[in-house]
């Protein structure tokens, strides 16, 4: 009986023993698969990235980082489409017919070109019967450049104001598109304000035009001229305005009206932007 208690104490230690070294393996085990657990593990039967796994996940990441930039562009672009762009391209363009109306006739001395005193064929194909000769011909050269002389300032005054606000416009798009209002509200303030006073810059600076422009056509000097190609029969030098005076005129009157929509469009827009912010700031301050 002693013996066979003593076998049967010794079976049960071994089988005691196997369950303990079973149950340390397992513990062993868990161990080190919680060791290998990555530090942003998401559970505990989450395996461990491998190599190309991670590199795949930094490809993705710079994608969805090139992504997010094209769409920011793509957002920031919505703005020429939108009203105020396209005011402003309007005050460009307005701008910029001004800047050519006036440059045409800037740039175009008229003068008299002696062809016909050549003689010969000169004579016929180009009206010699209309043509100026000796102290005639270099009385109205001397005119023409006069003339030239006198008509010049009230174009290059135009040309310079239209190109200033060329570059003011281009300077408030391009704020636009960058989103700058929507960070600093008071630029859509001081822009309503600048529009306000070109619109009404514009206003004496069409009457300054007009007088100039009347005052050269009024000057003796023009009135001379004007008779002596009207006595060979030429026309198109009559003291007068022209056309591109009087579109350079009428685009002026039109950047009035564009530049005071301008205005009220920026005044709108700062609304619904301290509109939008203070909507944002009262759903932060709930959460």
């Amino acid at each position: 009986m002693n013996v066979h208690n003593c076998l049967s104490q010794s079976e049960e230690m071994a089988e005691r023993g196997k369950h303990y070294d079973r149950s340390d393996v397992y513990s062993d085990y868990r161990s080190r698969e919680r060791d290998n657990v990555p530090y942003d593990s998401r559970g505990r039967d989450h395996k461990p990235r491998g190599p190309d796994e991670r590199g795949s996940a930094g490809t993705q990441t710079t994608l969805t980082y090139f992504e997010q930039q094209h769409r920011q562009a793509l957002y920031n672009l919505r703005y020429i489409l939108s009203t105020r762009g396209l005011c402003q391209l309007m005050e460009l363009f307005v701008n910029l017919l001004i800047v050519i109306c006036a440059g045409v006739p800037y740039s175009n001395n008229g003068g008299y070109r002696d062809l016909a005193s050549l003689g010969g064929i000169y004579y016929y194909h180009f009206g010699g019967a209309g043509a100026f000769t000796g102290a005639d011909a270099d009385r109205v050269k001397e005119l023409d450049r006069l003339f030239h002389q006198i008509k010049r300032p009230p174009y290059v005054f135009t040309m310079a104001c239209a190109g200033v606000l060329m570059i003011y416009t281009c300077a408030m798009f391009a704020l636009g598109v960058f989103r700058v209002p929507y960070r600093w509200p008071p630029v859509l303030l001081g822009e309503a304000l600048l529009n306000l006073l070109i619109s009404l810059g514009y206003i004496p600076a069409l009457a300054f035009y007009f007088i100039k422009l009347q005052g050269t056509y009024n000057d003796p000097v023009c009135k001379e001229r004007e008779q002596m190609y009207k006595s060979k029969g030429h026309k198109g030098f009559e003291c007068q305005f022209h056309g591109a005076d009087i579109a350079g005129g009428l685009f002026g009157v039109l950047g009035v009206f564009v530049f005071i929509f301008g205005a009220v469009l920026a005044v709108r827009a700062f609304r619904s932007v301290r509109e939008l912010k203070k909507q944002r700031t009262n759903e932060d301050n709930h959460l």
